[in-house]
């Protein structure tokens, strides 16, 4: 298809100051968005007003709970899915690489659990949402089918608040067969001591930033070298201060000032959270002293797609959530109000 060549006064591409005068040659066939460079020769040409931005990521997503179509008319381009049905989640993932109406989607498929644990005590949790792992050579042949499947990284729950948990050996070689696949770990960590056991095992992220103890600084520390945080801050009260709030964000603040590196996420599907970027959860992240730029490195992320924002995001992080329209599969199309 033929490329489409974005022009506009002002764009964001990293750093702590917005590019003047940026045109950005975007692709149908999932190619990265290209910089600057020449402009093709059978490239359609569009002036935008606003800020260009790389396409918004949520990471914390479960599609299975959502209309992942009316997210992107939100202008949200690329989710996560964290754990859902194949049938919702990994079908999906193929299904957004080639359907200019959905975000793009990467996903885990199934969460990897002990048996009886969680999610299988929750009533969302649908059939085909949960795995149950039995021991280290029940790990490998769950990865190896996930990644026969399609996933593009693994979920582990490590929810001692909710039942059992996998064991440090099966633990391990869910890590060590995810990474020998390449795919990321990502945990799931609730309950006393689940965060450090995920720190032990090698994961590469936490699903969500910590609120169930303190964690002590030098964990923090080692949490910041080793490991991305996804957010997930406004799942504790959506809006209102509780105590795991104050416990995620006393957690967060202290992860990013060891320079951890932080991931916008919602936990989308989980409670009353708005289809689009969440004002809320920019908020908290300002509370947690991420500076501007941080924020925006945080959501706009993606390599594929793009985003037309209607002011500077340095000045205010909040025009994330107020996306004008969005380039995915090198269409544009206006954001829907929702």
């Amino acid at each position: 298809m033929t490329p489409l060549v974005i022009e506009a006064d002002a764009g964001w591409f990293g750093g702590r100051t917005l590019r003047r005068r940026v045109r950005v040659t975007a692709y149908a066939d999932g190619r990265p968005w290209r910089l600057g460079g020449p402009v093709p020769r059978s490239g359609l040409r569009l002036r935008v007003d606003g800020v260009l931005v790389p396409g918004l990521v949520d990471h914390h997503v479960h599609v299975d709970q959502i209309d992942p179509a009316a997210l992107l008319a939100g202008g949200v381009s690329g989710v996560r899915d964290l754990g859902s049905p194949p049938d919702a989640g990994l079908a999906l993932a193929l299904r957004s690489r080639h359907d200019p109406v959905l975000p793009g989607v990467v996903a885990a498929g199934p969460f990897l659990t002990a048996p009886s644990g969680y999610p299988s005590d929750r009533a969302w949790a649908a059939e085909g949402s949960f795995r149950t792992v039995e021991d280290p050579a029940d790990a490998i042949r769950a990865v190896t089918a996930l990644v026969a499947e399609g996933a593009g990284l693994v979920k582990v729950a490590l929810n001692a608040d909710a039942g059992p948990v996998l064991d440090d050996p099966t633990l391990l070689a869910v890590v060590k067969t995810a990474r020998s696949a390449g795919l990321p770990v990502v945990a799931h960590a609730q309950g006393a001591r689940q965060a450090h056991r995920a720190l032990g095992a090698g994961v590469d992220e936490l699903a969500h930033t910590p609120w169930t103890e303190r964690l002590p600084d030098r964990i923090v520390r080692a949490f910041a070298v080793l490991t991305r945080w996804t957010s997930t801050l406004d799942i504790h009260g959506w809006g209102v201060r509780t105590q795991e709030s104050a416990t995620a964000l006393d957690n967060l603040r202290r992860f990013h000032r060891a320079g951890g590196r932080v991931r916008y996420g919602t936990d989308l599907g989980n409670g009353p959270l708005p289809l689009g970027v969440n004002p809320r959860e920019l908020s908290a992240l300002a509370e947690a002293g991420l500076s501007a730029p941080h924020i925006v490195a945080a959501i706009a992320v993606s390599t594929t797609d793009l985003a037309v924002l209607p002011g500077d995001p340095l000045a205010d992080p909040l025009m994330t959530s107020r996306v004008a329209a969005v380039v995915r599969a090198g269409r544009y199309r206006e954001r829907t109000r929702v």
